[in-house]
């Protein structure tokens, strides 16, 4: 079983680190915030999620009509019915369902009283406002220049959601933006971490956001081979480990979490969730797309380290598993090796769907609440597990289950990995 308390030791998850003088303080999250596919907030996607419900659905809009996958997971709430009309115009949909993701979390955690010198934003995305390039390019194209809005810029740069989150709960500590693809929001959290061991802030609000359920976008993932078109069977098409499966479904969305000092978070008496106990982060250096099981295996292995913790002592893996028949079997590999066949594994995309930039920190709170709730939520769609993945995966109904330790994974194109180890609270 994990140790009563564990500390993240930076100078293991990443080497070059020099270590803290004296113990770490360990890191604690005290709120959250979400909006996906499954609902506008944590508790209705965490009900939607125990249930099974998937989000994906058949796209029917008029832009969609020529293009070889018109599958997707848009979010089930609008962040702009949530959002002045200032805000709405001001901002590209991915700062938007960041503001209502962070804004739920600093309320979650009772909107702690902190410096705002002390107080900092790690937020990622994968994409950005990639829809207003495209959509300020048209608009430049066939009405001139001239009509260019003004926000371009600051619409789509990588690094707006998380100035418009720092905007917007004051935040003069820092503002950080990770882009590591399909990583990014699982890198904000460890980057979050980071800052408060380093002794940089007291709270930091991190998590990962996008918005790129666009023409151009889904056709380029197509072309690629990554998506799947499953186009008969909408709610069947997100597949892990299922041997049929063909590619994952593009979904939009946005978490967030609020992470801080333990001793911090205990002198101000707030509720908290779960504990931060590990990280691991590694690259590749292997191929722009395909995933290598050993940079895998050493971000899982450094996370342990981390947490202080053994293989034998992790319950629950939240896999990274897309549903790319390449992808999985790679993680499952690497899961087998670094943690053994007793871990229980589950593959939240297959209801989700993919939320790129937003999935690993969505995924996290998942791992976070299955620990805080001893409850783990099942693989959807996973008919015919594929022979070659030798591990547990809880299906068909949610497995309840003393949850000492779990981690969840996170894995980007261009070799980015980030492995995120959770512990109960008390």
């Amino acid at each position: 079983m994990p140790h009563e308390h564990t500390f993240l030791d930076f100078s293991v998850v990443h080497p070059s680190l020099p270590p803290l003088p004296g113990r770490e303080e360990e890191i604690v999250v005290t709120g959250l915030g979400m909006t996906t596919p499954q609902g506008g907030d944590v508790q209705s996607t965490w009900d939607g999620l125990l249930a099974g419900a998937s989000g994906v659905r058949l796209l029917d809009a008029p832009w969609t009509a020529d293009l070889p996958v018109r599958l997707g997971a848009p979010v089930r709430e609008d962040p702009g019915t949530l959002l002045d009309r200032v805000a709405r115009r001001r901002m590209d949909r991915c700062q938007q369902l960041a503001v209502v993701a962070a804004r739920q979390a600093w309320a979650d955690a009772g909107a702690p009283d902190v410096d705002p010198e002390r107080l900092a934003v790690v937020f990622g995305t994968g994409l950005g406002g990639g829809g207003t390039l495209i959509e300020q390019y048209d608009r430049c194209q066939e009405l001139g220049p001239g009509r260019v809005s003004p926000f371009t810029v600051t619409m789509l740069m990588p690094n707006g959601p998380a100035a418009a989150v720092s905007m917007d709960i004051g935040a003069r500590g820092g503002a950080h933006a990770p882009t590591s693809a399909c990583a990014s929001g699982a890198e904000a959290i460890a980057l979050g971490a980071a800052l408060l061991q380093r002794g940089l802030a007291d709270v930091v609000v991190a998590g990962g956001t996008e918005a790129c359920l666009g023409r151009l976008s889904i056709a380029a993932f197509a072309r690629m081979g990554a998506l799947s078109r499953r186009h008969d069977q909408p709610e069947g098409a997100s597949r892990p480990f299922d041997s049929g499966r063909d590619g994952f479904v593009m979904a939009e969305g946005a978490g967030a979490v609020v992470l801080e000092r333990g001793s911090f978070a205990r002198a101000r008496t707030a509720r908290i969730s779960a504990r931060l106990a590990g990280i691991g982060m590694t690259s590749d250096a292997h191929d722009m797309t395909a995933p290598s099981p050993h940079g895998q295996i050493r971000a899982i292995r450094r996370a342990l380290r981390s947490a202080g913790l053994s293989p034998y002592d992790v319950t629950h893996v939240n896999a990274h598993a897309p549903g790319t028949p390449v992808g999985d079997r790679v993680e499952a590999a690497a899961v087998l090796e670094a943690l053994g066949p007793h871990p229980l594994v589950t593959a939240t995309k297959s209801v989700t769907g993919h939320l790129i930039g937003g999935a690993g920190a969505v995924e996290a709170i998942f791992t976070l609440l299955a620990v805080r709730d001893g409850v783990i939520p099942p693989t959807r769609n996973l008919d015919d597990q594929d022979s070659d993945v030798k591990l547990e995966i809880v299906a068909d109904r949610p497995r309840h289950a003393r949850i000492g330790a779990a981690i969840s994974n996170s894995f980007g194109f261009g070799g980015h990995n980030v492995v995120l180890v959770f512990t109960r609270s008390g």
